[in-house]
């Protein structure tokens, strides 16, 4: 007789495809790359979208299948295939990864607030960046602890936002081509078929990495994989409907912006307003006023808090929980009475503050927030080679890792695949480091270069770092790496450095920058001095 009971616990290939959506691409996604690209993104979209999208997820399918006994996580994929520390490493870069992306979140906010407040844009005239750094760092202190009291509910909330974000969405692009229809006006002219091809240009290869970054994590749904009933049947349907619903959102969501925006000639602060432009825009088309702008306005505050609070937390303790004490410091693995990883809260919230830092010299507010976005699309898909990294490695031993679902049967030809995927993801890291939405090899230019390669190499090179500080922990008789005065010159070397530093940021960053290099180099400097030496060593 067949048994009924675990059919409880299988889910539908339809659930599957609308959770991987909600994950993979948001109405903010269209505005950040439209701007980017004018209507060539749409070109853009449809390539991503069969040579890249939809590959990938299928090899995340494989993957999630392999390690189905260990959740199907990343870490767990390259632990299993590559070894321990690789896997730690990997834990790290994907937690290193969030801080930039929390940060961008955090300033999403704080403007969205703005607007619902406002009714307009004009909070980025009247807000200093040292202010606007401020505001974003109380909001990290506010949902750490609004979370930790509130997880559960704020995880049911930021799903619900996610959904509702996802409708206000499709509203847009259904109202979008109903105005059409009504005898509205397209502002982008002329709009023929040259118009959606883009320019392949250097400018372009730099902004391929946002691409990747605003399709990036269906990761997460690969746990879910082993649950569906018929996984070899099943996972390619719900890939192939996340694809559909994909390239309907993409390509006419990108579409109904150049209805509302002239693709050759769009705003600078698109990528931080677009979204409230839009809405406006399409509210004013049917004489609504403000109206769909507030209600916006108001879903993405209420999405963004709640996903806020729960990434704050969830990536904190994947880091922590994913990563063995041979590699972790105990002080960073160390919990409060209620479980919760109080340190590595502290951790969180001084990186966040250290990438804030380095942006709050830059001319404008605006500047700040395309700089953050920009830096996501350079981290983000670096971190996505570990996908196809641990891809290659299971399909050049298919014997060794077998799964119930298989991404092309053929190991020579699903390793071209993987290959291709990855170079394309690696490239597209490299060529993101150039800034985009600046003149080139102006100030502000050359700055925003130097300060992507000092955000990568202090947020990658920490994680090498952190065994080292493990090791000191295992020396010591008190089983502490640094003495109480060393940890009391650490802080307050970075407490000073953090002051100086907001002191001196603002739009006169050009004339400041002597100090604030300065400043920056003392408080290493004294980090270095405090924390070098090695006291209370155990004997050999």
């Amino acid at each position: 007789m067949e048994d009924l009971e675990p059919k409880k616990n299988y889910i539908s290939w339809p659930i599957l495809a609308l959770m991987d959506f909600v994950t993979v691409i948001g109405f903010d996604d269209l505005t950040y790359n439209f701007q980017n690209q004018g209507m060539g993104v749409i070109t853009s979209w449809v390539i991503m979208l069969f040579l890249y999208v939809i590959p990938y997820s299928l090899m995340v399918g494989q993957l999630g299948s392999v390690f189905n006994h260990e959740g199907g996580g990343l870490t767990s994929w390259v632990r299993g295939t590559s070894g321990e520390f690789l896997g730690y490493f990997t834990a790290w870069t994907y937690w290193a990864a969030s801080i930039p992306y929390v940060v961008d979140t955090a300033n999403s906010i704080v403007v969205g607030l703005g607007w619902a407040y406002n009714g307009n844009a004009k909070m980025q005239s009247q807000m200093s960046n040292g202010w606007f750094a401020f505001w974003t760092l109380v909001t990290f202190i506010v949902f750490i602890f609004v979370q930790s009291r509130f997880k559960r509910s704020l995880e049911v909330l930021s799903t619900i936002g996610g959904i509702a974000m996802f409708g206000m969405t499709v509203l847009f692009v259904l109202m979008t081509f109903a105005g059409l229809a009504a005898g509205g006006h397209i502002a982008t002219q002329p709009m023929n078929l040259h118009t959606i091809v883009p320019k392949f240009d250097l400018h372009y290869l730099t902004t391929i990495g946002l691409l990747i970054y605003a399709v990036n994590g269906a990761e997460l749904i690969a746990p879910f994989v082993t649950k569906m009933r018929h996984p070899k049947r099943e996972f390619p349907k719900a890939m192939i409907m996340l694809a559909v619903m994909t390239a309907f959102l993409t390509i006419f969501g990108s579409f109904s912006l150049g209805v509302f925006f002239d693709g050759f000639n769009l705003p600078n602060d698109l990528k931080m307003n677009g979204s409230y432009y839009a809405f406006q825009a399409l509210g004013k088309q049917y004489h609504m006023g403000n109206t769909l702008m507030y209600i916006f306005a108001w879903t993405e505050v209420f999405y963004l808090a709640a996903l806020l609070a729960v990434l704050l937390d969830a990536m904190t303790r994947m880091l922590i929980s994913d990563t063995g004490a041979k590699y972790m410091p105990k002080v960073l693995r160390k919990t409060n009475s209620n479980g919760l990883p109080v340190n590595g809260y502290l951790l969180t919230c001084g990186l966040s503050a250290f990438i804030m830092l380095l942006g709050i010299f830059l001319p404008s507010m605006n500047d700040i927030f395309n700089w953050l976005l920009n830096l996501n699309g350079i981290i983000s898909p670096g971190v996505t080679c570990w996908i196809f990294f641990a891809f290659i490695k299971i399909r050049q031993d298919s014997q060794k890792f077998p799964s119930d679902y298989v991404y092309i049967k053929n190991d020579k030809l699903a390793l071209a695949v993987g290959w291709w995927c990855l170079i394309i993801t690696a490239v597209a890291t490299i060529f993101g480091i150039g800034p985009q939405d600046v003149k080139f090899a102006s100030s502000t230019w050359w700055y925003e270069l130097v300060i992507n390669f000092v955000a990568i190499i202090v947020l990658i090179g920490l994680g090498v770092v952190l065994p080292y500080v493990t090791r000191r922990e295992g020396r010591s008789t008190t089983g502490s790496a640094f003495t109480r005065l060393q940890w009391t010159g650490i802080l307050a070397a970075l407490f000073l450095t953090i002051v100086g530093d907001l002191a001196l940021g603002g739009s006169n960053y050009e004339h400041n920058i002597v100090s604030i290099v300065l400043i920056s180099v003392i408080g290493i400097a004294l980090v270095i001095a405090f924390g070098w030496k090695e006291y209370n060593l155990k004997e050999a």
